[in-house]
């Protein structure tokens, strides 16, 4: 280890007391109601100083929020942004991080220049925008390490100076040793231990998971010990290595992760470094307090142990500066965090009060006596505002609308009031929606809802293929076209996929650029995301739909979140790639729509009908910066196509459903496999005189964002949503789209209906499937029994 300046270990001192002074100073604003919530780092600070010593630009974290000792070391994070944090500052400016939009000490860099356009990342150390689930940051973290891996040994992405500096990069991960008994971080250790990418994980060990003592949490009680076999020997080609070491031990772990980050820099080796007998001086979060489940042993210990304590006692003992220098420095780190607190408190608050203001002079004077009460209602309301010393947003809204309704309709003083009153109320919603609603999708010309629409081009010599040579040959051209292009999953690489649709591609373009992985889905997605983060283009493939539900988790808190978390500060245009519906059997054909269409928004969900659209929607995707799911057709691999002339050119609009049959008495609604189906229906019902408009959804996020459906309903006024979800499920979902945020119900002239499989899942073989989804007769008859009941004597019932 280089040996450490007095000026540098005194920084460090100095770092470790103002990021203890700013939880203590936490926690006493969350306790007297300045803030919601607070949670914080006290405990783990020397650790994170000696981590933050081998961060450096270019690196990432993917960590959690006991780090603000290491974000302060790093430049990261100040001390008036640690309270703008707690209360919930929304100005980017003073909470860059994440705008108030989740907790305090979730953390992020900014990656992305206001216009949407990366920056240099180089530039800059890095972080990953955090979630509160437990280990929810694993996933991402085994991404950001492999892309370091890709740009090392892809020479054609080698170069790209704003992204890498040949793959040196490394990927640090923080956990608390309860959270190792999650799945996450055991499917993302071992992905990490056989793929050989920089990653080092610290695991901050103090004993405990809230009240759960370490021995009812992990194996030996030791997560280094119970990680042991995957331990890097000589010789050994996966493994890593593993690092135990005290964390009140400054100089031992300073030594520690200088060799660990070293090795894995070089070496592109993951590295697992165990901190233990940590402390937690302030307990769990603000929700409770330790005393409660720890011993008095067991706290005289955390006192006698207290990481801060042994450094000032090791900083003594060897002579490096005197107890009344230390004394200093902790008395100066004392005020710097209070004027930092009273600082971000006036910025947070002053605004809040100004809006306030401006309405009280919309009101002021302008009190009534109801004349049917005898209550100056509008008098009261103004001054129970302008009691409140520190109010919020939520405070002034609410009253300037119940204001609005107490005035009487024949008070001289409404049609004012309501003019003023309605101007203030339309701003501030606006300006909240921009505080609060915005950026859940990309709102820039990267939108993937605004990419030019190339038709598909069709000539006299489009061969007729089967389905799966569509999607094989436009990827082809897709990975020519686009560098940093990666597509990885199970059985993708050596074998072209289950269903072929990769079929040569790794032969072609490299095992690094179409890649096997081990059966993982849920770190599947977190290799995609991670990959976006760092500019790369990765197509996440999950090999059926139903395993999609592994890794719903790290989609719906992380991938779908992250736009809107970070306020347009980091983005992962991340391809999910997967298929479903319709083959026989329980787990390779349920179709569950519904769970998911309303776990991910944020992304978007392209259902298309065959392979052309398929290859259509990844075309447009890959011209954009939204994070997508895409559910290729089960049943459409081997059926035949004809072949778009201008494979990797044409594009398939999102949002946009297409009409495939015009019709003029029904409407029918469906996506996916069941347009098929849906087919086979509407020719049956030609031969008893009913026609069917018959409409291709294309993608449920976005959804009709044209009132396509709607126009063919003012047609019809009659209305049929059919698919393979549930009952309830997405069906009811695009019924609330069309007849209520579209207004459809003024158009029916009979009750809208739905189609759906059974509520349990298809059961086995073509009976079990014949009895558990919908089919043609299903749709012929619901049609047939709508009809009916407009005009019996035309359409008599069947039986």
């Amino acid at each position: 280890m280089a040996k450490l300046g007095k000026e540098e270990i005194l920084n460090d001192f100095y770092i470790g007391w103002l990021s203890r002074q700013l939880s203590m100073l936490g926690r006493k604003e969350v306790l007297n109601g300045k803030a919601k919530f607070g949670i914080f780092g006290d405990g783990k600070e020397l650790a994170q100083l000696a981590l933050a010593k081998n961060f450096h630009n270019g690196d990432w974290r993917s960590g959690y929020y006991r780090d603000q000792t290491w974000m302060m070391a790093s430049g990261i994070y100040s001390a008036e942004e640690f309270f703008a944090q707690l209360y919930g500052q929304t100005e980017v400016e003073q909470n860059p991080g994440n705008a108030g939009r989740v907790f305090n000490n979730h953390f992020a860099t900014r990656s992305l220049n206001p216009d949407g356009s990366w920056k240099n990342l180089m530039a800059q150390k890095n972080s990953s925008a955090d979630i509160s689930p437990t280990a929810g940051q694993m996933p991402r973290l085994l991404g950001l390490a492999y892309a370091s891996k890709l740009y090392r040994n892809i020479k054609e992405i080698n170069g790209e100076k704003n992204f890498t500096e040949n793959g040196n990069e490394v990927a640090f991960g923080t956990i608390g040793d309860a959270s190792t008994s999650e799945g996450h971080f055991w499917e993302v250790m071992n992905a990490a231990a056989v793929q050989q990418v920089p990653l080092v994980m610290s695991v901050f060990d103090d004993g405990y998971g809230i009240s759960v003592s370490r021995d009812l949490q992990t194996t030996k009680s030791s997560i280094s010990e119970a990680l042991k076999g995957f331990e890097k020997g000589k010789g050994d080609k996966s493994g890593m290595l593993i690092y135990k070491v005290n964390g009140w031990d400054y100089s031992k772990l300073v030594e520690a992760y200088a060799e660990a980050v070293d090795k894995s820099r070089k070496l592109h080796v993951p590295a697992l470094v165990h901190v233990v007998e940590l402390t937690q001086p302030q307990g769990h979060s603000t929700s409770g307090s330790h005393e409660r489940y720890k011993s008095k042993e067991r706290l005289a210990w955390e006192l006698e142990f207290d990481c801060l304590l042994k450094f000032r006692q090791w900083i003594e003992s060897e002579g490096i500066a005197t107890a009344e220098e230390l004394d200093v420095i902790i008395l100066k780190t004392e005020t710097e965090a209070k004027v930092a607190k009273n600082a971000a408190w006036k910025k947070y608050t002053e605004p809040i009060k100004a809006e306030r203001d401006a309405l009280v002079k919309i009101i002021d004077n302008r009190s009534c006596i109801c004349k049917r009460e005898k209550v100056d209602k509008v008098g009261l309301l103004t001054q129970e505002l302008k009691r409140i010393a520190f109010p919020i947003r939520k405070d002034n809204l609410s009253t300037a609308k119940r204001i609005l309704r107490h005035v009487c309709t024949d008070c001289s003083i409404r049609e004012k009031l309501q003019d003023d009153l309605g101007t203030w109320l339309r701003a501030s919603i606006e300006d909240g929606k921009d505080r609060y609603s915005t950026l859940l999708y990309c709102e820039n010309e990267r939108s993937a809802l605004v990419q030019k629409v190339i038709a598909p081009i069709f000539s006299e010599s489009s061969p007729m293929v089967n389905g799966r040579e569509i999607i094989r040959d436009n990827y082809d051209i897709l990975f020519a076209k686009y560098p940093k292009l990666v597509v990885f999953g199970e059985d993708v690489g050596k074998i072209g996929g289950v269903n072929q649709t990769y079929e040569g591609l790794q032969e072609k373009f490299g095992e690094l650029r179409v890649t096997d992985t081990g059966i993982r889905e849920t770190s599947i997605i977190g290799q995609g995301l991670g990959l976006a983060l760092r500019g790369l283009r990765p197509i996440a493939e999950i090999q059926y739909f139903d395993y999609l539900l592994y890794g719903l988790q790290t989609l719906s808190d992380d991938v779908s979140t992250l736009l809107w978390r970070t306020k347009g500060g980091q983005k992962a245009p991340l391809i999910i790639s997967t298929r479903g519906h319709r083959l026989e059997g329980v787990w390779h054909s349920g179709s569950p729509l519904s769970m998911v269409i309303n776990s991910i928004r944020g992304m978007y969900v392209c259902v298309p009908r065959n392979m052309t659209q398929a290859a259509g929607m990844y075309n447009t995707l890959l011209q954009s910066d939204d994070p997508a799911l895409v559910i290729e057709p089960l049943n459409g691999y081997r059926l035949k196509e004809k072949r778009p002339d201008n494979l990797g050119e044409y594009t398939v609009p999102l949002g946009i459903p297409e009409v495939l049959t015009q019709g003029t008495d029904i409407t029918l609604v469906t996506y996916g496999s069941c347009v098929r189906i849906a087919q086979d229906a509407v020719d049956q019902l030609v031969d008893f005189g009913i026609s069917v408009e018959l409409i291709d959804a294309q993608t449920l996020l976005p959804f009709d964002t044209g009132g396509v459906i709607l126009e063919s309903l003012k047609k019809t006024n009659r209305i049929l949503f059919f698919d393979e979800d549930v009952p309830g499920g997405a069906t009811a979902y695009m019924m609330q789209k069309v007849l209520e945020e579209q207004k459809g119900f003024r158009y029916l002239d009979s009750e809208p209906r739905t189609v759906t499989a059974k509520e349990h899942r298809p059961a086995y073989t073509t009976d079990g499937d014949y009895f558990s989804n919908p089919n043609s007769e299903d749709v012929f008859e619901a049609i047939y029994a709508i009809m009916h009941e407009g005009n019996p004597k035309r359409y008599p019932e069947l039986y």
